[in-house]
């Protein structure tokens, strides 16, 4: 869907992709296409299995990790530990650095070798001290940590370090990594710090504490600009549990296919599938432009996208807020550089606009090194942990990524649920209808699914679902049949931003049928009724390229 705005924010270029050679090459492994559309396809098998998994006693092996010279990093994590249940000798409290960047030695003297002393104190660690060798920790009791807003976020790098052995390369010759990535290496006891550490847990499909053995911690952040923020974050996330995380998909591409950069369009791609499978109505944009700053994002409870270098858009809208639960990802090289200004880069601004969780890197990844977004979504989907996506859809530790939001968090926890309460529903019956729909249908072809979703829709005045059923059909390139899913939506839908959206992706499909003046008619008619609305600046672009484009038509004899 074309939909460039004035004043559009192009794209940055940084996040190249490099060929993984060296030390990445032993993991590299290409993700096998269609790998999970056929999850989603199982996803009603497999809610008995994962529904066990997630009754595991998450809070047990989680701790909280916050600096005591911080008061906010205290409350914060007492808050949280309340608010989940983690034992008072699950908190852990460092004396460190409040900036936000240290040097690798302030993090080995101040966070490193004070953890690792608590966690053998502790009895966390099965640990085996051979003699003049490194310990080897063999087995843990602790999966889950929970990094508190007052702990510092990245660490510089640094010209020599006993026992490193830099590489030649990007990868290999490079030292500077997130605290929280290093962090999720602290049982490796590695003296290795340039390069990057392949990832046991990359792509798997398990919980982890079904893992025999495992010694990886999944650490995520709890931070944000303000305190305020990340005491939502926390209230959100258990309560979106509970009642279901509901809404719409914004999925925004930027049309690399042929490039380089073309995995990142992949995964999104992928991502889109996935939501249509489960019943999730997604937005999708894969023009190279991102959404602008007027596009009607109603009801965003999922956003992935890429690739600007700061956070624009409709989230510069000054009334812009992310439904309850929200997960909310813009992959940049530098989208989580800094967590204390909710204008700088990604992650900031989309937690201070209310989502709940988002990704994010410090430094430089290069792309096949960040989040692979359709492995973390498909997790999402089947009821893992935030931190236990997020951690299944990273290749690289001790590197750069950081996870902003609750470990624990299970945004579609409630889908586990077979005997589900009724009330969790009511406020988005809408979105459950269609979910319900989707699930006992999924096996169906499209051809069978689409005509009879479209019955079910009419029939229900479900306009959410009328709408991506138009999405469905424009994304395969039928836009004749997409104009008819939308006229329904737009007629059914009595939200003016709603409609409006509506009536940018009706117009788009007729523009694509070489009908640009029935798209121009839309538009005028639209902007009669509301001359008005946030979204009139960008009809009018829409209306003044469609109309340059229907003066180039040759009127059929």
């Amino acid at each position: 869907m074309k939909l460039n705005a004035p004043n559009e924010v192009d794209r940055a270029v940084p996040c190249p992709m490099v060929k993984l050679g060296g030390e990445a090459a032993r993991y590299w492994r290409r993700p096998r296409r269609g790998r999970s559309a056929l999850r989603v396809f199982a996803f009603v098998l497999l809610l008995a299995i994962n529904a066990a998994a997630a009754e595991q006693p998450l809070a047990q092996s989680t701790i909280v990790l916050y600096n005591k010279t911080v008061p906010d990093s205290v409350e914060l994590a007492k808050f949280y530990a309340e608010q989940r249940g983690i034992a008072a000798d699950h908190l852990i409290g460092l004396t460190c650095s409040i900036e936000e960047e240290i040097s690798r030695e302030d993090y080995d003297v101040t966070i490193v070798e004070p953890l690792r002393e608590i966690f053998k104190q502790r009895h966390w660690w099965m640990l085996n001290e051979p003699p003049k060798q490194p310990p080897v920790v063999d087995a843990s009791t602790i999966h889950f940590v929970a990094v508190i807003k007052g702990i510092p976020l990245k660490i510089r790098s640094t010209a020599t370090y006993s026992g490193d052995q830099p590489r030649p390369g990007p990868i290999g010759s490079r030292n500077e990594a997130s605290v929280d990535s290093e962090l999720a290496v602290l049982a490796f006891y590695s003296r290795q710090i340039s390069g990057v550490t392949p990832n046991p847990y990359f792509q798997r499909f398990s919980a982890i504490s079904n893992l025999k053995d495992a010694t990886l911690l999944l650490v995520c952040r709890l931070d944000a600009p303000a305190v305020g923020t990340v005491r939502g974050m926390i209230v959100d996330a258990i309560a979106t549990e509970k009642s279901g995380l509901w809404g719409r998909a914004y999925v925004d591409g930027a049309d690399k296919t042929g490039t380089d950069f073309a995995a990142g369009d992949e995964w999104l791609g992928n991502v889109t599938t996935q939501l249509h499978k489960v019943g999730i109505p997604v937005v999708y944009d894969d023009t190279p432009a991102i959404f602008p700053d007027a596009f009607p994002m109603t009801d965003c409870a999922l956003y992935y996208g890429w690739y600007a270098g700061n956070v624009a858009g409709p989230f510069n809208q000054p009334g812009f807020r992310f439904v309850r639960g929200a997960v909310a990802v813009h992959i940049h090289s530098f989208s989580a550089s800094t967590l204390r200004d909710p204008n700088a880069n990604w992650v900031a601004p989309l937690v201070s606009k209310g989502a709940a969780a988002s990704l994010g890197s410090v430094y430089e990844p290069y792309l096949e090194l960040t989040s692979h977004l359709d492995i973390f979504n498909d997790r999402l989907l089947h009821g893992f942990t935030f931190a236990e996506s997020a951690y299944m859809s990273i290749r690289a530790l001790s590197w750069m990524s950081v996870m902003v939001g609750d470990p624990l968090y299970r945004p579609y926890a409630s889908w586990l649920q077979i005997d589900a309460q009724p009330d969790s529903a009511k406020s988005g019956a809408d979105w459950t209808k269609y979910h319900e729909f989707a699930l006992k249908n999924v096996m169906r072809s499209a051809s069978e699914f689409r005509p009879l979703a479209g019955q079910i829709a009419a029939r229900s005045h479900n306009c959410p679902m009328m709408e991506d059923l138009g999405s469905m059909e424009a994304g395969d390139g039928n836009p004749s049949e997409a104009t008819n899913y939308f006229k329904q939506a737009r007629t059914c839908y009595t939200n003016h931003d709603d409609i409006l959206r509506v009536v940018l992706e009706e117009a788009d499909a007729w523009v694509k049928q070489n009908k640009p003046t029935q798209a121009v008619d839309l538009i005028r008619s639209a902007l009669r009724t509301a001359p008005d609305a946030s979204a009139a600046p960008l009809l009018r672009k829409f209306e003044k390229d469609a109309g340059r484009a229907a003066s180039q038509v040759t009127p059929s004899r």
